[in-house]
């Protein structure tokens, strides 16, 4: 994401004429260097770089020398690091919504298949009202439609392109802002150059939505581990997400539910 940013910001500084092409196309071309390095493991990270801006700038000037420095010109770390921020969480919660979409296709799936039947609904664990368990399964199938609500929404106030904020106040060269929005498929600019770069709001609503989403999941596994027992026998597991014991040869342990339950906690 880092590298993604900084041959976008590298394009709007020709357009700007701050740049000459040719010293633009140097850069990229050891910006796309590094980044074929980093996918493979081949490049180094040094704990005197500070950060991952600086390792990158460092490779940089060592591929391509003094013109590698050029690339921070009209930028700040500080627009840098949430500009990177927000490329990694938006493609995090989009993957995120996608994934939460099958769970839901999956849960209607399993409705579908069971129309018609009949299981004790619970309350303190306690048997309360017959209930369909096809009503059951899409009652959770209406919790992840709401996880998807707030995670659409979190990404509305993510999917905005702060570059050019500077450290606090801006800069001073003729940069086009939405040419870098564009360039990275942002549909608007922040407007303001001391929020964008000193407001992390967005990452804790995201944490937030992440933590309801994991509450759900596990309530989800919580059933699941219950109804799997042999107490309730209402579902038997595939035995690709259980284990046995080496002792115990009856035992059929859910240990994926276990772990998404265990998880929630972190």
């Amino acid at each position: 994401y880092d590298i993604e940013g900084s041959i976008a910001h590298c394009k709007t500084l020709q357009r700007a004429k701050v740049l000459p092409q040719r010293e633009c196309q140097t850069i990229i071309r050891g910006l796309l260097t590094i980044r074929e390095d980093i996918r493979a493991g081949r490049h180094e990270w040094k704990t005197e770089d500070e950060d991952v801006h600086m390792s990158i700038e460092r490779r940089l000037t060592e591929l391509i020398g003094p013109v590698g420095g050029k690339l921070h010109t009209g930028r700040s770390r500080n627009d840098q690091v949430t500009l990177d921020l927000r490329l990694y969480l938006r493609d995090t919660l989009q993957h995120l919504r996608n994934d939460l979409h099958r769970l839901q296709q999956s849960l209607v799936t399993l409705a579908e298949r069971n129309m018609g039947v009949i299981m004790p609904g619970y309350t303190h664990l306690q048997r309360a009202q017959p209930v369909l368990f096809s009503h059951h399964a899409l009652a959770y199938v209406e919790m992840v439609e709401r996880d998807k609500q707030r995670i659409q929404d979190a990404l509305v106030r993510i999917n905005v392109m702060p570059l050019g904020s500077g450290a606090l106040a801006g800069n001073n060269y003729p940069i086009d802002r939405h040419y870098t929005a564009s360039l990275l498929h942002f549909p608007r600019v922040t407007q303001n150059s001391l929020d964008a770069v000193s407001d992390r709001d967005y990452v804790i609503e995201v944490l937030s939505a992440c933590a309801i989403v994991m509450m759900h999941l596990s309530r989800l596994s919580e059933e699941l581990i219950l109804w799997s027992s042999q107490e309730f026998h209402f579902t038997d597991l595939p035995d690709g997400f259980c284990t046995g014991s080496s002792m115990m040869p009856q035992k059929k342990n859910p240990d994926v539910p276990e772990l998404i339950r265990g998880k929630t906690g972190r």
